[in-house]
């Protein structure tokens, strides 16, 4: 490893240090925890990824070998004996026979530059599909962390509303109590009562379970750090691409762009098959020593691959090369195709969540309210049983409870829109090593 490249990795590892102890270390020595962002859970996972490191070794390899591409190869060194004699007096002599020679030479291909040169783009080509790769991974990670911390959010929003509604129901309990014993009401009511806590502890408990699930899938993007509390919700009500113009935008995901650099290796290499139908040259000098006797001699010579059957070997392989490069083409131009339709059915069902949420945010929540307010009055005028008020509050919970979990759907269809592409947050080369910032051809 180069001195620039451990600097680089250095740097990286500070990076993530402090990050780590910016997010876990530095609340706990305050004494109060601060809350965790998306943003910074993002930002953690991504410095925790050991695909994205996978991927720039990738990118260092295809580089280098771009680097080696380009050279010519390596001479041939020619050592032997030539017209040794094996019988008669002057067996196994190299000095004595006038045809005997000792040589030794040097063998050197020359390959044209054209052909050097594309070899050489084919690997920078191969290095910018790698780095559209692991944008597309870093994409994926954003994705998927904000999938985990926005199930953890949802999931203690439903915990704190079943929270709040277990003690309003304890609360009753001690209301049928007293009415019974004041002869105003039944046991029949505290059996009720009683038995809408034990169904809200068990719901409870359910959800517990969803929070656990959530801060186990958000470990295991950040570690320690998922421990933190949250802090307030993004907002979902805006996405970053414009439906409009989809084709546009799409076209720079980094999945379409992976398949766009297969294109452009594809048809390097066809130019290169094209370059193959002229033949390099290989150029040879020899020097034989014979006997003191004898003069020493020289040999200079050229090879040149006769290439007498291009139209079945060299032709075929442009060929070959060029129906590749429209196969890639295809693929690139299906796969938009498809994520173009994935995309619009997204949005349009994110646009339905949103609206639904909004529908019983606005009109059945204050419905389910009132109807509670006024069965609770009823109530405490001996109007109505108790079961009756708890039949409205199961009925406002259930309102509540389906709010969140529309807003909890329309929050998971927000994050697989707003990170098709890295946010900028996270696409900063700072952990790159300096052979790798540089750009793309």
């Amino acid at each position: 490893m180069c001195i620039t490249q451990l600097r680089a990795v250095l740097r990286h590892r500070c990076a993530r240090l402090s990050l780590v102890l910016l997010l876990v270390i530095a609340p706990r020595v305050g004494g109060a925890q601060s809350a965790l962002t998306l943003a910074d859970a993002q930002r953690l996972a991504a410095e925790r990824s050991r695909q994205l490191a996978a991927q720039d070794s990738a990118v260092l390899a295809a580089r280098e070998m771009a680097v080696a591409a380009g050279q010519l190869p390596d001479p041939t060194l020619k050592i032997g004996v030539d017209n040794l004699p094996v019988d008669g007096p002057d067996r196994f002599s190299v000095t004595r026979d006038f045809m005997t020679m000792r040589r030794i030479g040097v063998m050197q291909e020359f390959t044209r530059a054209e052909k050097r040169q594309l070899r050489a783009e084919r690997f920078e080509r191969e290095a910018g599909r790698y780095l559209a790769e692991k944008s597309a991974s870093l994409a994926m990670l954003q994705r998927d962390t904000a999938l985990a911390w926005l199930d953890r959010h949802y999931a203690e929003a439903m915990a704190s509303v079943i929270a709040e509604q277990i003690k309003a129901a304890r609360l009753e309990i001690e209301a049928a109590e007293s009415a019974y014993r004041g002869g105003r009401g039944n046991q029949a009511d505290i059996l009720a009562a009683r038995s809408s806590v034990v169904s809200l502890e068990d719901r409870a408990s359910q959800i517990g379970r969803r929070i656990r699930t959530a801060q186990t899938a958000l470990t295991r993007w950040i570690g320690e750090a998922a421990e933190l509390p949250l802090a307030g919700k993004p907002d979902i009500d805006a996405i970053g691409l414009n439906p409009r113009e989809l084709e546009t935008e799409l076209s720079r995901h980094p999945r379409i762009a992976a398949l766009t650099k297969q294109i452009d290796i594809a048809a390097t290499e066809a130019r290169l098959a094209q370059a193959n139908k002229k033949s390099d040259w290989s150029v040879e000098l020899m020097y034989s020593q014979r006997g003191s006797a004898f003069s020493n001699m020289v040999f200079v010579g050229v090879s040149v691959p006769l290439q007498w059957d291009q139209k079945n070997r060299q032709q075929r392989e442009v060929a070959a090369k060029l129906a590749m490069t429209v196969q890639a083409e295809a693929q690139r131009d299906e796969a938009l195709r498809a994520h173009i339709g994935e995309i619009r059915a997204q949005i349009e069902e994110w646009e339905n969540s949103r609206e639904r949420r909004a529908r019983h945010e606005r009109e059945l929540l204050p419905l389910a309210r009132k109807r509670t307010q006024a069965v609770l009055a009823a109530y405490r005028g001996e109007k109505a049983r108790l079961t009756d008020a708890l039949a409205a509050r199961r009925n406002e919970i259930e309102v509540r409870m389906q709010i969140l979990q529309l807003e909890l759907e329309a929050a998971r269809l927000w994050a697989q829109l707003n990170f098709l592409i890295p946010g900028e947050h996270t696409t900063k080369a700072a952990n790159l090593p300096r052979t790798l910032q540089r750009e793309v051809k």
